[in-house]
């Protein structure tokens, strides 16, 4: 019965608020996320909680691309299928400065302003190490689309960035 209510709840939303609704949610996630690493970063170190939250995102990419899959109604993806997928993941949705480039055979995907890295850098916090963390996300959540998609880093910390962006993966067959 409850369910129902939040069905009607949600239901007498204005389209633009719904949407402002599920944004706060996806922001919400990362607030979550955030949160738990910095704890267990002050109490383990950067290093355990680069491990534990490497598992967490590769066990979180597999579930997103499982539900964006059922959710799209598709069951063969290719690069651009796979691009498209990934616009709507959670970790997607919270890059508010991104590109995307798609083409049938290759896809990109940057992340230009990064607000987990300036929000560190903020802090006085050095910057996230996210490299495995992310490889290990957009790695799984390929597999679970196409295993024969391959999933590049071509620059995410702790490498040295460009002055354009963040990090850098490409998507290829």
């Amino acid at each position: 019965m409850s369910a129902d209510k939040d069905h009607v709840l949600l239901s007498s939303l204005t389209k633009k608020k719904l949407i402002d609704l599920l944004m706060l949610h996806t922001r919400n996630v990362f607030r979550v996320d955030g949160l738990y690493f910095l704890g267990i970063e002050e109490k383990f170190g950067t290093d355990s909680a680069v491990q534990i939250d490497r598992q967490c995102w590769k066990t979180m990419g597999a579930m997103e691309a499982h539900e964006i899959k059922k959710y799209m109604g598709k069951s063969h993806f290719l690069v651009a299928d796979v691009m498209n997928a990934l616009q709507f993941t959670s970790w997607s949705l919270d890059q508010k400065h991104k590109t995307v480039e798609v083409n049938m055979e290759k896809g990109v995907f940057r992340v230009v302003q990064c607000r987990t890295q300036l929000t560190r850098l903020e802090k006085g916090l050095p910057e996230f190490p996210c490299k495995e963390v992310r490889y290990e996300y957009l790695k799984a959540f390929t597999m679970e689309l196409n295993p024969q998609i391959n999933v590049a880093c071509r620059t995410c910390p702790p490498d040295r960035r460009s002055k354009d962006y963040w990090c850098e993966w490409a998507f290829t067959m």
